[in-house]
């Protein structure tokens, strides 16, 4: 090897890609933000039809006009929810699938499968309870900036943990209320399963919020590790 070459700096990542990491973040945190901001929306609408159930000490006195409005309202919030979960969906796996792709680069034998996964994972019911959140593990130890001498090599979780603790608590208790609301039919039992919808919503939001803190960490994590050695750094 000449010494011109060895002299030469060597990229660590493709150009460009920083400003693509920078991009897609954002659109993750805005996308995030906004299925949050429906889900306490909806919390609202259903504090509504409670509030209206609870009026005058008993549930068959409601004012009747109030209760649909209210119900159209929740309805709507509902419809709301639907329209910005998808598209939210889709950039946190695009933005998932990118940072298994690069975290994969930093340390490849974290991982024991390939980074095709950071896609199907989300999309096997069922195994989309546990295998995403696996990879989200596996990319948090490769994005861990390496000890130094004499410290042991520990990796905090925590933030992963309780993004995917909330989100999987948020679905599972939001299937079971929508089971209670479908066979709801007294104006009691439809309380109640609005009710446990609003939780399955505070969950729901806690969970974006959460997701946010794990994706900025975690690429923030990956970019400093990646570029610690990178002679552009410097």
């Amino acid at each position: 090897m000449s010494a011109s070459s060895e002299l030469r700096p060597r990229r660590m990542l493709p150009s460009g890609t920083p400003h693509s990491a920078r991009g897609l973040l954002a659109a993750v945190s805005v996308a995030v933000g906004i299925v949050a901001l429906s889900d306490l929306f909806a919390v609202f609408a259903g504090a509504r039809i409670t509030m209206l159930i609870d009026e005058d000490q008993g549930f068959a006195v409601a004012p009747q006009r109030r209760l649909d409005a209210a119900y159209s309202l929740y309805e709507s919030a509902g419809d709301f929810q639907s329209v910005v979960y998808l598209p939210c969906a889709i950039v946190f796996v695009v933005w998932f699938f990118w940072t298994r792709r690069n975290t994969g680069l930093l340390a490849p034998d974290r991982f024991s499968k390939g980074p095709g996964w950071a896609i199907g994972a989300w999309l096997i019911p069922l195994v989309n309870l546990w295998l995403p959140y696996r990879i989200a593990v596996d990319m948090w130890g490769a994005a861990t900036p390496l000890p130094t001498d004499g410290e042991p090599y520990r990796a905090s979780i925590w933030p992963v943990n309780l993004w995917w603790g909330l989100f999987v608590s948020s679905t599972l208790f939001r299937r079971y209320a929508a089971s209670r609301y479908e066979s709801a039919e007294a104006l009691t039992e439809i309380r109640a399963a609005v009710t446990q919808y609003m939780a399955a919503d505070v969950l729901s939001a806690a969970a974006a919020v959460a997701a946010v803190y794990f994706a900025v960490r975690l690429t923030s994590m990956y970019w400093r590790k990646a570029t610690a050695s990178s002679p552009y750094s410097r």
